[in-house]
């Protein structure tokens, strides 16, 4: 099994980078096929992972004209902290397979664009490595509630302590979804890649292919098990993985102060709703009492707006940001960034909004069948 070092081909520079799936082509054609594999895989059949992008053509715009757009403004908040643009990095475990420096240069280039990183607790770099490669950085941390639940303690006090300003809880992961390619491939973490943050927890025990012991996770975690979290730490809790109305309801009673609209790109459940689907029932159920998030099928800056004009306050990427990672590391990853960053800019001009504030549900209309 080759995982490679840093031997990239020599013309990167010749390659015009337009969009987002010219990163995706490239990360194809240059990654090894076991961690493109491992990248790319939903659960089962993958209609939910693919369902995530084509539900993006079923919304069109109803842009408005004439109205000044010659000052354009994209910036946003999450709790309070302000962003560039409404777009962030979504936690995903490994990113040492898709480049050498791996969640360092993530962070790197979140900083740099000045927008949320959301670090994943499955990083293979630690949080104390991840906090010193870009000290002034935005970063919320991931939580996955293993069985052994002082190993996850350790983790929240450690983030909270680096300063992390957010935790996110998965919470749709009481087991790993069935995701048929890493079971050909027998994929596996290399030797030389680490989950950093667990190293030590685990002493002992036999890894599985995801670098931790078999049934490691909790799947008895509930409700309950935030007013723990809450007992741990001071950090705002967002809980990631919520796609119905109920959920929406059962996070506001339980104190979380964001919600992630996410089906974990269809890695999970195969034949979930799409999460741009899912989104509008999840708004409405909230009424602006905390704020909403997505991620999931988001290629175009004209993606974000839709997203954003059905109620989300906020997107997060998570492929596309490995294949920026995969194309140059912090430089391709910041690409990615700056051209959804441009792409967003000119659809909520040619729309007819200036800035955020001015996004909304009148802007779209799903096609009818």
């Amino acid at each position: 099994m080759l995982f490679f070092s840093s031997g990239f081909p020599e013309n990167l520079s010749a390659m015009a980078m337009v969009c987002l799936s010219d990163f995706e082509a490239y990360a194809k054609k240059y990654l090894p096929k076991i961690a493109w594999d491992f990248f790319a895989a939903g659960a089962d059949e993958c209609s939910t992972r693919d369902e995530n992008i084509l539900a993006y053509k079923r919304i069109h715009f109803r842009p408005r004209m004439l109205r000044d757009v010659s000052v354009m403004d994209t910036r946003t908040k999450l709790l309070g902290t302000e962003i560039s643009f409404p777009v962030g990095i979504a936690p995903t475990g490994f990113h040492q397979l898709a480049w050498p420096d791996g969640e360092k240069s993530t962070a790197r280039a979140a900083n740099a664009m000045n927008t949320c990183y959301i670090a994943s607790t499955y990083s293979t770099c630690t949080l104390e490595e991840i906090s010193a490669a870009a000290p002034g950085g935005f970063r919320w941390f991931q939580l996955y509630i293993h069985r052994n639940r002082a190993v996850s303690q350790q983790l929240v006090q450690r983030a909270e302590a680096l300063g992390f300003q957010g935790l996110v809880l998965t919470a749709d992961l009481p087991y790993t979804g069935k995701r048929r390619d890493d079971v050909r491939n027998g994929f596996r973490l290399p030797p030389h890649m680490k989950l950093k943050n667990l190293e030590g927890a685990f002493e002992g025990d036999d890894c599985s292919e995801y670098g931790l012991p078999p049934n490691s996770l909790d799947p008895s975690v509930t409700w309950n098990d935030i007013y723990w979290l809450q007992s741990l730490t001071r950090l705002p809790i967002i809980i990631k993985g919520i796609l119905t109305k109920e959920d929406a309801e059962l996070a506001v009673r339980h104190g979380a102060q964001g919600i992630i609209v996410s089906n974990h790109g269809g890695r999970q459940l195969d034949g979930g709703p799409a999460t741009i689907d899912a989104l509008s029932e999840v708004v409405e159920a909230v009424q602006g009492r905390i704020e909403v998030y997505l991620d999931g099928g988001i290629r175009k800056g004209s993606d974000v707006l839709k997203a954003l004009a059905l109620g989300a306050k906020c997107v997060f990427i998570g492929r596309p940001a490995l294949w920026g990672l995969a194309y140059k590391g912090e430089e391709g990853l910041q690409d990615v960034l700056k051209i959804l960053h441009d792409e967003f800019r000119l659809s909520m001009a040619l729309a007819g909004c200036a800035s955020v504030s001015e996004i909304g549900r009148h802007l779209v209309q799903f096609s009818k069948l």
